[in-house]
C-alpha cells in the first residue's frame, strides 16, 4: 500500500536518484556503508536536515568513503550538513541494515550529545533547511525512520535491525 511506504520511497524522482547513486556506490565500494547521528545540543534539542533530493526531515549523515573511518565520516557529515561539532565523543548506538535502499547497505548510528553549531547552516545544493528541534515538537514531514530512531534513543522502543 502507498500509505505504508515511508515518504522518501513514495517519490519517484527520489527513488531514481537513490538507485543511481547506490548503483555507483555498489560498483565503487561493493558494500555501501553510511553513518547517521542523533545530534543533541546542550538544551536537548535534536538537529534535523531537509535535503534537496529526497523529501522529509532526516538525521544528519552520509556515506563512508574509502580510506575514511566511520567517525571521520560522521564528523565530516556533521560539519557539512550543519556546521556541527561533537561536544562529547559520539556514542555508537546501533548498526542497521538499510534494505529499503539496497541489498547491501548498512547504517552505523551514533548519538552525539552537547553538539555545538559554529554558525547557522545556510541552504545549498544538498541541504535546503537544517535546524534544532525539541524532540516533542518535530517538524511535519519528519520521516518515519527518523521518528523511530529517536524513539529508540529515548528508550521508548527497542532498536530494530532494519533502518
Amino acid at each position: 500500500m502507498q500509505s505504508e511506504r515511508p515518504p522518501e520511497k513514495r517519490n519517484l524522482w527520489a527513488r531514481l536518484v537513490t538507485r543511481v547513486v547506490h548503483g555507483y556506490f555498489a560498483y565503487a565500494r561493493g558494500m555501501t556503508l553510511g553513518v547517521r547521528a542523533a545530534c543533541f545540543d546542550a538544551e536537548g534539542r535534536v538537529f534535523l536536515v531537509r535535503h534537496s533530493y529526497v523529501p522529509g526531515w532526516h538525521l544528519p549523515g552520509g556515506g563512508v568513503e574509502r580510506r575514511e573511518t566511520a567517525l571521520q565520516a560522521l564528523a565530516k557529515e556533521m560539519r557539512e550538513e550543519g556546521n556541527l561539532s561533537a561536544g562529547d565523543p559520539p556514542q555508537l548506538f546501533h548498526v542497521y541494515f538499510n534494505r529499503g535502499t539496497s541489498k547491501r547497505d548498512h547504517v552505523i548510528f551514533y548519538v552525539c550529545r552537547n553538539v555545538r553549531q559554529s554558525a547557522p547552516k545556510m541552504a545549498d545544493r544538498e541541504i535546503v533547511e537544517a535546524q534544532f528541534f525539541a524532540p516533542g515538537a518535530l517538524p511535519p514531514g519528519t520521516t518515519p525512520a527518523t521518528r523511530r530512531r529517536l524513539e529508540e534513543v529515548a528508550g521508548r522502543a527497542a532498536p530494530a535491525d532494519h533502518w
